[in-house]
Order: C-alpha cells, then structure tokens, then sequence
C-alpha cells in the first residue's frame, strides 16, 4: 500500500502517471494525441484544472484540481482507464507499430502478475500525489516539471517544449488551456516563498 494519497480530493496536486515498465509510449505522436485530448476532455467535462504539465515520453506529470463536483481520484480513475484502453487499441492498430508485440507482451505481463484479473495493464497504480501547500513547493515542482524536456536533451528551453506548460508560463498559446499558478499572489503569505 502506498503512503501518498489524495486526502482533499478538491486540493492542488502534483502527480506522476507513469506507463508499466516504464514502455517509451508516447515516442508516437499517435499516442500523445490520445492523451492530449482525453485531458481536455476531463477539463471540459469533469472540471479538471491544469495549473502546470509535462509528458515525456513513458510518464505525465500532472499539477492539478478538481474544480467541479467530481473528485480527483474519480477524476484520474477513469482518465487512466479510458487513455489505457485507447491506447492499447491504438497499438494494436497502428501498422507502422515495430514494437506492437513486445510492448503488447509487457502490458499483458503486468496485467497478469499485477493483480491478476486483467488482460493488460497500461498505468502503474499510483499516481504518487504530492498536495501542493504552499508558494514554494509549487514553484519547485513547476520547475521539476518544466525542466523535465531539458534534462532529457529534447530542448535547449522548456518553453520549446509543445507537450508541456512551460511556453504557456512563458506568455506563449500551448496546447492545452493551463491555468497558471501565480507564484507571487498565490492564496499563501507572501514571507512563506523566497527564492
């Protein structure tokens, strides 16, 4: 059982979902497509707020809230299982696909010794939530996030990144509408962030 849990199901959080076996899915654009617009769909119709993001290419950083009346974990839940689905479907369609069954053999390997019960897993069960409570915990988790594309040698700078906030941090249009957090105004006490 994991220690990291979402107790306020209506607070801010950073998470990390990230694919079994860490499977370099979303190399294909295909893929990050998938999952690009099954997260506008929980922003338009489950009240899901993105306040910063990154996908990589095996894992989604995520900071966000639920902002409507459907909670977080139901949120994620279904994000996952909906994406996990596609996804796998995808695969198991796209022609050009060279590593269909090795990866194929993997999410039907960790279905099976994960829990038993299904025929193929595609998200690692927790999300490792982190609640976001003050000015500079969020602003070193926005760093990490932002930085993520950099520290992989993908980009010179984060706001380059078209699969992350960082341009939108930036003053720049992204691909996803993000809600940013101010770093300077935010609901904390001012003498709480330093730099």
């Amino acid at each position: 059982m994991s220690r990291y849990k979402i107790y306020d199901q209506f607070g801010c959080y950073f998470l990390t979902l990230s694919v079994v076996d860490w499977v370099d899915v979303f190399t294909r654009k295909e893929y990050r497509e998938i999952l690009i617009e099954s997260l506008r769909y929980c922003q338009k119709n489950k009240g899901l707020e993105i306040n910063a993001y990154v996908l990589m290419s095996n894992h989604l950083h995520l900071i966000v809230q639920a902002k409507g009346d459907i909670p977080l974990s139901d949120i994620l839940r279904d994000f996952k299982k909906f994406t996990g689905r596609a996804i796998l479907a995808s695969i198991q369609e796209h022609p050009a696909e060279s590593r269909r069954e090795w990866m194929l053999h993997r999410f039907a390997y960790r279905g099976r010794t994960n829990n038993g019960q299904r025929e193929h897993q595609f998200w690692q069960g927790d999300n490792h939530p982190i609640e976001l409570y003050s000015l500079p915990v969020m602003a070193q988790k926005i760093q990490y996030i932002h930085q993520n594309p950099v520290k992989a040698g993908w980009v010179r700078e984060a706001k380059h990144y078209p699969y992350s906030s960082a341009g939108v941090y930036a003053g720049e249009e992204g691909i996803l509408d993000v809600v940013p957090i101010d770093l300077m105004q935010g609901p904390f006490p001012q003498e709480d962030f330093q730099f």
